[in-house]
């Protein structure tokens, strides 16, 4: 579904990311873990074109990348779920999703799209008539989500979805999260929080400073000593 080969990308003088090797299979949750400033939502950004990438290579479903726009990278199947939600906060939930589904021009499929995202998250068929800025923080996350959904993606990319919210939010929203990959989506998962991401997760790459230094199933990098003291805060 997703391969980067050898990326390379910079913002101005700074070299963000340093070689970068990732994949992500078909119906596959893959997690990408790493403290702040591990060039993580650069990665995603690569891959939808909002970052350049003068070196290495990236392809999703058989195709290079390169050159492609953004929007014609989304209409192929690829949307992100931003760090920080960045809902229309003036726009209804029901407006949020229109603006989620402009790669779907046909109305009866996008009712379609809309009653699944109802379906997993059934408040938002409740705020409907609701302007995004007025949701609580795990109902805003939930609509970033559905916006995404919207499109149709085969590959849903999501950056930081368990971001400020409660416990308990963060748990319905990982459940969710399975729910979607069921559904046959695969899914990259940027986290820190990661005992929720490596327990949801199939596999995993851990990120330093621009560079994969670990990767293996979710299960091996939970026994990881060096995971477990940096991430999942124990000896």
């Amino acid at each position: 579904m997703l391969s980067l080969r050898g990326v390379h990308a910079y913002y101005g003088h700074i070299h963000a990311l340093k070689g970068i090797d990732l994949e992500v299979g078909e119906k596959e949750i893959v997690c990408l873990l790493g403290g702040n400033g591990a060039g993580k939502s650069t990665t995603l950004q690569s891959i939808l074109g909002l970052v350049k990438v003068p070196q290495g290579e990236v392809s999703a479903f058989g195709r290079s990348l390169a050159a492609v726009p953004t929007a014609r990278i989304v209409a192929m199947g690829i949307a992100l779920v931003p760090e920080g939600r960045h809902i229309f906060p003036d726009l209804t939930v029901d407006e949020n999703l229109s603006m989620g589904a402009y790669v779907q021009p046909d109305r009866r499929a996008q009712q379609e799209d809309r009653e699944y995202v109802f379906s997993i998250f059934p408040r938002l068929r409740e705020r409907l008539r609701q302007a995004g800025g007025t949701l609580s923080g795990g109902e805003q996350q939930m609509l970033a989500i559905g916006r995404a959904l919207m499109s149709r993606p085969r590959l849903l990319m999501m950056d930081e979805p368990s971001m400020g919210l409660a416990p308990v939010v963060r748990e319905e929203i990982f459940r969710t999260i399975v729910l979607i990959s069921q559904r046959g989506t695969s899914i990259l998962l940027v986290e820190q929080d990661a005992p929720l991401a490596l327990a949801v997760a199939h596999r995993g790459y851990v990120m330093e400073t621009g560079r994969i230094v670990l990767t293996g199933s979710s299960a091996q990098l939970a026994a990881n000593p060096a995971v477990a003291k940096a991430y999942l805060g124990h000896a």
